[in-house]
């Protein structure tokens, strides 16, 4: 290809690297005709003039603004089209994409900050809604003791969703979920009883404010509930020996769905959900 010069016109693609943009764009736009080179040369290359170049120049500067190619040929081609209006409507359109992608930073933010460390609550608002008794820490401990998991995910974006006030009716419904607990125990209700049954299924609608929990997934947490410490003194705290209880309507409850309390896992939730 011969060499030539600004004076003779430029290649497409010299006019491409002069543009910053690709020789595909370039004959794109020529085929379409909204911006052809004015010159060949003998051997039938394409030259872009001056004035090509210039016209060219406009089309990247409104392709940058987010203008549609069709609507570049009217704003260049048709004098009577208003050029201020679409530029200002094509403003508008952009500060409506900057406050979404503001509104999607933010959302993005709090979903780092639920992943890092649980609910997005102050310490204050901790002791208020979840009781004096409450572990500030205790959901940075548990991120890294289960933050590779799926339910640490699931955790997260219900934590990254939810208000105070709705931290709030969640602890309201574990609280209530406690005394109908104690209450049971001490009306002498048997495990695998209705009324046993009906409150192991409540405790897995009231624990699926944190997380989907399966009947599998339930009887390793009753096992848990027990063995822990700091769940057994906080369910024994409610009523002496109220943690073995929990754990054995759990199991009953398991029974009666098909489910070996002695050999269900966690990741047996996972097939059960399946």
């Amino acid at each position: 290809m011969p060499d030539t010069t600004d004076a003779d016109g430029l290649t497409v693609g010299q006019a491409s690297a002069r543009l910053g943009v690709t020789v595909r764009a370039l004959h794109h736009w020529d085929e379409i005709g909204l911006a052809q080179p004015s010159l060949r040369t003998a051997a039938g290359y394409r030259l872009y003039t001056a004035g090509d170049l210039e016209r060219l120049h406009r089309i990247v500067v409104y392709r940058e603004l987010g203008l549609g190619l069709d609507r570049i040929r009217t704003v260049l081609d048709d004098m009577t089209d208003d050029v201020l209006g679409a530029l200002r409507a094509q403003r508008a359109q952009v500060a409506e994409r900057i406050d979404r992608l503001q509104q999607l930073g933010a959302g993005l933010d709090r979903m780092i900050e639920a992943h890092e460390g649980g609910p997005l609550l102050t310490d204050e608002q901790q002791a208020a809604i979840f009781g004096p008794g409450w572990d500030p820490d205790g959901p940075s401990r548990a991120r890294l003791r289960y933050g590779d998991t799926t339910q640490w995910r699931q955790y997260a974006e219900r934590s990254a969703s939810r208000s105070p006030e709705e931290w709030q009716a969640v602890a309201d419904d574990m609280a209530d979920l406690d005394r109908a607990l104690g209450g049971a125990m001490d009306a002498g209700i048997p495990p695998g009883s209705p009324e046993a049954n009906r409150l192991v299924e409540r405790h897995r609608e009231v624990f699926a404010s944190y997380f989907p929990l399966t009947r599998q997934m339930q009887v390793c947490l009753g096992r848990m509930y027990e063995a822990d410490p700091g769940f057994a003194a906080h369910y024994d705290g409610i009523r002496p020996g109220l943690a073995r209880w929990f754990r054995r309507i759990i199991d009953a409850g398991a029974r009666a769905h098909g489910i070996d309390p002695d050999t269900a896992t966690w990741d047996g939730g996972q097939e059960e959900r399946r």
